[in-house]
């Protein structure tokens, strides 16, 4: 096959590294491939999350989520309109089903108080079924600027901008290895050989193995973590007007089951979170002896398996045990049953994990010789993807001399 050759490779067709080439390829002049393995963009943790636009409620303040969170989320919408994608700025309401919960709840306030939300509302416990009929706990938080979006459409509308600047976008190309060539480098595809003089790296669930076959230690290791859900079946939508989520435990980096509005109709429920065995393991039977090796023989992991170990085995009979499962949102609406419920999709998270156990909450980005490796982007990259995005190529233009 013939050599491609460009100045810009980015690795990943997800919506973070769709962001990130609209942004270098529209403000600078530069040629630019997006290299993406499946035969479809947005195929992972973009096209199997419940599309939810985040307000920036749960982010440290000054942090690279909250600071991204709160100015992508706007810069979304403003794009959404622009494309024709529909968006709903529908509010969420968070609700304490225990005392013990209420500082949580406060720091939640306060924490979305100083990222710039406004309108935030506390709601006494007769409060909450004025917003939301059928939830229930001891108090509440009302977050007008949480919405839903459709973010494989947001995705395919970042690559038409793309294509249309200029920039390619190369399906069904797994980069199998990479190449340092004189003054750039050479990414192996299944589709042929990319010769370029800049990488991004935006492989989300492998994207510590591409930084590794670029010569560079990411110093962190993917775990991947799946998110299971189910559906409300048609006549239970009625339950759930909007979104209803838990106060979230501070020492885990997940949000814990909720319920979520769809943008093309129906109710979700979840997510849990359990250790998958397998990067792209989409069921409880997904087995990958490499990505399980990487995995328990990474020394950071054993040491988070250590702290995290009972709350580990509480996901993982939610996710063998629908009433287990139905438990938990039945603390967020009493009137739910194991009838209501149907299976639905799951997702995988990919989480960094570094060498002391910890999981990391906070964007990760490595800068390297003429690379850019993006190690984390949890949640909320999907809302922030235009603002990360314009981050990273802004420190793509500084790291490779890029002029705009």
């Amino acid at each position: 096959m013939p050599e491609l050759r460009v100045d810009v490779a980015v690795v990943g067709g997800g919506i973070v590294g769709l962001a990130t080439a609209m942004a270098v390829v529209t403000r600078s002049r530069v040629s630019l491939v997006v290299v993406e393995k499946e035969e479809r963009l947005a195929a992972h943790q973009t096209g199997n999350n419940s599309g939810v636009i985040h307000s920036g409620l749960y982010y440290k303040p000054g942090s690279l989520k909250a600071r991204n969170c709160t100015v992508g989320r706007d810069a979304l919408l403003r794009f959404c309109e622009e494309h024709g994608i529909p968006a709903e700025r529908c509010g969420k309401v968070v609700v304490a089903t225990r005392e013990d919960e209420l500082p949580g709840m406060e720091e939640l306030q306060r924490r979305g108080e100083a990222n710039g939300l406004t309108g935030i509302r506390r709601l006494a416990a007769e409060e909450i079924c004025e917003i939301e009929p059928h939830a229930a706990g001891v108090a509440g938080l009302f977050v007008p600027q949480t919405g839903i979006v459709d973010y494989v459409r947001v995705t395919e509308a970042y690559a038409d901008e793309v294509r249309r600047a200029g920039g390619q976008v190369m399906l069904s190309a797994p980069v199998r290895r990479i190449v340092r060539d004189g003054d750039g480098m050479v990414l192996e595809t299944a589709k042929g050989p990319v010769r370029c003089r800049f990488l991004i790296n935006c492989a989300g669930l492998h994207s510590d193995r591409i930084a590794r076959l670029a010569g560079v230690d990411p110093g962190v290791c993917i775990v991947p973590f799946r998110g299971e859900y189910y559906d409300l079946i048609p006549e239970r939508h009625h339950l759930v007007r909007n979104l209803i989520y838990p106060v979230p435990d501070p020492e885990f980096p997940f949000l814990g089951v909720h319920f979520t509005r769809m943008i093309g109709g129906g109710v979700e429920a979840g997510p849990n979170a359990v250790l998958a065995f397998k990067r792209e393991g989409y069921t409880r039977w997904s087995f990958s002896p490499h990505d399980v090796l990487t995995t328990v023989t990474f020394g950071g992991f054993w040491r988070m398996a250590g702290s995290y170990w009972r709350m580990g085995l509480g996901e993982y009979w939610r996710s063998f045990n629908r009433r287990a499962f139905v438990k938990a949102l039945r603390r967020l609406v009493p009137e739910i049953s194991t009838d209501d419920l149907k299976p639905g999709g799951a997702g995988v998270r990919a989480q960094a994990l570094d060498p002391r156990g910890k999981l990391l909450d906070d964007f990760r980005i490595v800068e390297a010789e003429r690379q850019v490796h993006v190690l984390n982007a949890p949640s909320p990259a999907a809302t922030a993807s235009i603002s990360i995005g314009e981050a990273i190529a802004g420190i793509a233009r500084k790291t490779f001399g890029i002029d705009e």
